[in-house]
């Protein structure tokens, strides 16, 4: 394994200080051209590279933000990823990338790695599990800015960026009825998450306010092998349902698995909209009818606000990522 080259190595093969390296690596002019030019080309023949975690720890401005997320395998937010490193790089910023497996006591883990390694700030989607947010408001402490995204706390006081949970679902619900669907199973995420009781409350709210004669029945589902068995009992019910509303990617993946095992066809057998990234729904044949919340969209609007944070704003802040329906052919 090649050893390391540090400061410390150059500074002895030169005979001068440490102190004298580092400056003269940084072009200082107390350093003589003669001196910075000999420190330079060896550290240019032995490839140095500063390391940026002492830099960060000496200096506490670090180039690198820490991510964590519950899950990285879905769609929604492998393009959340994405479209936050665009950013980073543009700013010369990289990501550390941490995944909770929605555990609460791993995030706890991800949470202390960021802070002790200084990172300049955290995005982070809690886990079903989380209500004690004290550690990760404690970076605050550190100047490291925290910024919710998408499954975020219900405390207030923090900075969270969220798709538009309302909105969407309130897209979705219009859509059934517009459609003249009577009785509708809609399947929600798992009960303790705070988006799980936002859009099953607007559900609700809308399809009391619009329609009394459409009739639904809510279940919940905190994964899709869930959803794929909630489905599979309600088609061998008396009354099936005529639509199913899927609150996230997680679901329509169960959802789906269920009804292609079934034989039933969209629209004529059974109806389907969800809330969804939108890769999903394109995968399918006809294509599913979906409100689009992106995670593209949200990992723009998460990164401009923790620059607002870097740049100074001490306020907390809620941002919404709009929602729009696309229709597709299962509805």
């Amino acid at each position: 394994m090649k050893p390391q080259v540090t400061l410390k190595r150059i500074s002895e093969m030169l005979n001068i200080s440490i102190s004298t390296v580092s400056r003269a690596l940084k072009d200082h002019p107390d350093i003589s051209e003669t001196t910075r030019r000999k420190v330079q080309e060896l550290a240019q023949m032995l490839e140095y590279e500063p390391n940026a975690y002492a830099i960060s720890l000496r200096t506490n401005n670090s180039k690198e933000f820490g991510v964590i997320l519950p899950d990285i395998s879905n769609h929604f937010y492998l393009s959340f990823i994405a479209s936050l490193e665009e950013e980073a790089r543009r700013y010369g910023y990289s990501l550390i990338i941490l995944q909770s497996g929605n555990d609460q006591a791993i995030e706890r883990d991800n949470v202390k790695r960021c802070r002790f390694a200084r990172v300049a700030g955290v995005f982070i989607s809690v886990t079903a599990e989380t209500e004690d947010i004290k550690e990760m408001l404690k970076m605050d402490e550190q100047n490291i800015p925290v910024i919710f995204c998408d499954k975020v706390p219900a405390f207030e006081a923090c900075n969270k960026v969220c798709v538009a949970d309302e909105q969407a679902t309130h897209l979705a619900a219009a859509e059934l009825l517009k459609k003249n669907k009577k009785n509708i199973l809609a399947i929600f995420g798992d009960a303790h998450l705070s988006i799980t009781q936002i859009r099953m409350l607007a559900f609700t709210a809308y399809m009391s306010e619009h329609n009394a004669s459409a009739k639904y029945t809510i279940i919940h589902a905190a994964n899709p092998q869930e959803a794929a068995t909630a489905v599979q009992k309600a088609m061998k019910a008396r009354r099936r349902p005529d639509a199913i509303f899927s609150m996230s990617d997680d679901i329509l993946t169960g959802v789906m698995r269920s009804i292609q095992r079934s034989g039933l066809r969209f629209p004529d057998d059974i109806g389907l909209i969800a809330i969804s990234d939108g890769y999903l729904p394109g995968l399918y044949y006809p294509e599913i009818t979906y409100v689009e919340t992106s995670g593209y969209k949200l990992g723009k609007l998460a990164f401009n606000r923790m620059m607002s944070c870097l740049s100074g704003s001490l306020f907390a802040r809620t941002l919404i990522a709009d929602a729009v329906l696309v229709p597709g052919g299962s509805l």
